[in-house]
């Protein structure tokens, strides 16, 4: 799949020298099977949604946390956010993920890129739980995340510190990720919900120079839904990832939902020239993603959003973020742990 020509992948008419629509096939680059009380509409409506909605190929993960359905609370929150109840970290979820795809044909499998989430990034055992999970299940595993350090309201709901991407513990994890050429998906968000500069931005960046043979995906180039409902649009980020892609060849964005109306398109639903004329600088860096947790019937409504973006950005740019860019990020052989 990583010699994916542009010609299987979209359809582009010329009629009297004008380009008309376009045609993607999509990689969902971030997409989570269960939402965050471990429960999934399951593999059958995903599928189906991928196959009405020209999507090829998904990274796929569990999420790294349960929240508590607490005993004050009289209804069951529907989302983390739902109360002031907590969250704790679940390493069950990668073993959920794990035995839906393998109760599926070899070749709708295929379609999969499974990332290992299910640890705690505080615990420097953490890449040893990783280690027993690649055992139990040779062969299956892609990569790694997503990952969550910082990411505002769920970082104070969880229990335990907070987690850190420049952490012991997260350094481990980077050592092991190099060893078995998996990528790691990161969230770690670039400030706090109000502070209008670069607060965090080092936790990122150390890793990124420390270990420039593992490939880091900064999931949604370290924004969020919550810090863009406090600031709306952070002036700083356009800059600061330019400055970034240009330093360290490792790093790759993940362009996931919270980032579309905030930074991609305007107010009109017209792409961005700035950003537009980011991604055409670093053609290979950037990916979509659809982020949705458990429940699959708006997929493809969420990266069909992208076409006016896509559309925007030539032709050859387009494909790669829409589909081959994730594709060419993902391990060159299988990921299978050494015998004892």
């Amino acid at each position: 799949m990583r010699t994916v020509t542009v010609v299987s992948l979209m359809v582009l008419s010329l009629a009297s020298g004008a380009l008309q629509a376009r045609e993607y096939r999509y990689t969902d680059a971030h997409l989570h099977y269960v939402d965050f009380f471990q429960n999934s509409e399951g593999m059958l409506p995903l599928l189906s949604q991928m196959d009405e909605h020209r999507i090829d190929a998904v990274m796929i993960s569990g999420v790294a946390v349960a929240k508590k359905w607490h005993e004050n609370e009289p209804r069951r929150p529907r989302y983390y956010a739902g109360d002031d109840a907590g969250a704790y970290w679940f390493t069950g979820t990668d073993a959920i993920l794990a035995h839906a795809l393998l109760d599926l044909p070899e070749q709708q499998r295929e379609r999969f890129h499974p990332f290992l989430t299910g640890f705690n990034p505080n615990d420097k055992n953490s890449d040893e739980h990783i280690r027993r999970t690649i055992e139990m299940f040779p062969g299956l595993w892609k990569g790694i995340g997503e990952v969550f350090t910082r990411h505002d309201d769920l970082t104070a709901l969880t229990h335990g510190d907070v987690p850190r991407a420049n952490s012991e513990a997260m350094t481990r994890v980077y050592y092991l990720a190099a060893e078995f050429d998996m990528p790691v998906m990161v969230h770690s968000n670039i400030t706090s919900k109000r502070e209008r500069e670069p607060l965090y931005l080092h936790e990122i960046e150390e890793p990124l120079r420390a270990h420039p043979k593992v490939r880091f995906i900064w999931a949604h180039a370290g924004t969020s839904a919550e810090i863009h409902r406090r600031q709306e649009r952070l002036e700083f980020l356009h800059d600061t990832l330019d400055r970034m892609l240009a330093t360290y060849s490792n790093l790759y964005i993940d362009l996931s939902w919270s980032m579309l109306d905030t930074y991609l398109l305007d107010e009109a639903g017209e792409a961005d020239a700035e950003w537009v004329r980011l991604v055409e600088r670093y053609p290979d860096r950037f990916m979509i993603g659809s982020d949705v947790v458990g429940r699959f019937d708006n997929l493809g409504k969420h990266l069909s959003r992208f076409d006016a973006f896509l559309d925007a950005l030539e032709a050859d740019v387009a494909v790669k973020v829409a589909q081959s860019n994730f594709l060419a990020v993902l391990p060159k052989r299988p990921v299978v742990a050494e015998e004892k």
